[in-house]
């Protein structure tokens, strides 16, 4: 008989964990809080690392149809706007990796990885039911679920999967309350379509702009079609930003980028107000993961950022909850071994490598927006070295398998 996996969470990790858990042979529920199946924000990089998962999921043509490619990575002084370094992508990393480098809108790869999982008669997906707890008794977990009536029902399963985001319910329950690391850093994004700005903004590359305090990325989204630009600077969250007034983000912006070269100033300008424009969230983290007893105890596990959310300096917060939900899917094919040994597996294999994307994350948010020596030793490195420094080989080589490990 299959054995029965529960999942809270519908986002990108939750879909991926569906998916691998399902190609393991287990039978998948999955239960969303929210009413329909979305996903919010802007772009997301996935490296060869990454999209070689997808392959393996048979979803490369469905990566291909929404995704855009970009040739290269370039990065930028935000002041003077001179090119520091330059890495090739395209075909140099395809030959180096074994996968391409691409670019892709979070809500695409939250479409194709949902198309992927619906299809499958072994995963059952619940709208509208939130977890209100977990218990494990007599080898079996059992969740309590509350609907949006505010009727309450129960379910039992063999093992239970948080894939319930930054403020996981799941990973309170399983480690206790503790609150998310402020990075005293706040996100501006924005998706443009490229027919609407000047030729000389159009892009077909990965741009970083450095700058003292802050730095701008911009890059091709939808098979180039659109744009997607986030700003990140030092600042103080609002206190609600429930209530936060967006509109006012673009002159903030537009201020904190007082100084900065007139190329980059135009890009940030040729962002239309109508409609989303600029949105503000602050970045948030957890300490990098200190052992696999944070990822999995028992017969309950947890999976992308409700166990290691990271800084996006190193572009692998959604790569990481994929590598996770590809590492699940090995430790449950081993049906020789018993269930919580198979979690256990899971999480040795997982929690160095999360745990160092997570502190290289924000190492990098530090050299990002490095000042005074610091900043000149980071531009002059980067001169000299240039793909020696922006290339990743222990991160691109793997793929969440514990042969790659380190």
């Amino acid at each position: 008989m299959h054995k029965q996996v529960l999942i809270a969470g519908g986002g990108i990790g939750g879909l991926a964990a569906a998916l691998g858990c399902s190609r393991a042979g287990w039978e998948v529920r999955l239960y969303e809080r929210a009413d329909a199946f979305t996903e919010v924000g802007a772009g997301v990089q996935i490296g060869p690392n990454v999209v070689r998962r997808l392959q393996a999921w048979g979803l490369q043509s469905a990566l291909q149809a929404v995704a855009a490619f970009p040739d290269r990575l370039q990065v930028r002084s935000a002041q003077g706007g001179r090119e520091l370094a330059s890495l090739r992508l395209g075909a140099t990393v395809i030959e180096r990796y074994g996968a391409a480098y691409a670019t892709i809108h979070r809500a695409d790869l939250h479409g194709l990885l949902f198309q992927a999982v619906r299809g499958r008669p072994e995963v059952h997906l619940n709208l509208g039911q939130a977890v209100e707890r977990h218990a494990e008794e007599g080898g079996a977990v059992t969740l309590r679920l509350v609907r949006g009536d505010g009727t309450a029902v129960e379910v039992e399963g063999d093992a239970f999967i948080g894939a319930d985001g930054l403020r996981s319910g799941t990973r309170a329950r399983l480690l206790g309350e503790t609150p998310t690391r402020v990075s005293g850093h706040l996100a501006y994004r924005a998706v443009v379509r490229q027919d609407a700005l000047p030729q000389a903004l159009r892009t077909t590359r990965v741009t970083a702009w450095l700058g003292p305090r802050l730095h701008v990325v911009q890059y091709p989204l939808r098979r180039g079609e659109l744009i997607n630009v986030v700003a990140i600077r030092h600042g103080t969250p609002p206190a609600d930003l429930e209530t936060w007034d967006h509109g006012a983000n673009a002159q903030e912006l537009e201020a904190a980028l007082a100084g900065t070269c007139t190329a980059l100033q135009d890009l940030v300008r040729a962002v239309p107000q109508a409609g989303s424009g600029w949105r503000l969230w602050p970045l948030l983290d957890r300490p990098p993961i200190a052992g696999p007893h944070e990822m999995a105890r028992g017969l309950v596990a947890l999976l992308g950022d409700a166990a290691h959310p990271m800084r996006p300096y190193l572009a692998q917060g959604a790569g990481m909850a994929i590598e996770d939900a590809a590492e699940l899917q090995r430790a449950l094919a081993m049906h020789d071994l018993d269930v919580p040994l198979r979690l256990r597996r899971y999480a040795l294999n997982r929690w160095q490598r999360n745990a160092r994307v997570q502190e290289r994350s924000r190492r990098n948010g530090t050299i990002f927006h490095a000042t005074g020596p610091l900043r000149w030793g980071r531009d002059m490195a980067l001169r000299l070295l240039g793909e020696r420094i922006l290339d990743v080989p222990w991160l691109y080589r793997g793929d969440g398998s514990s042969a790659s490990l380190l």
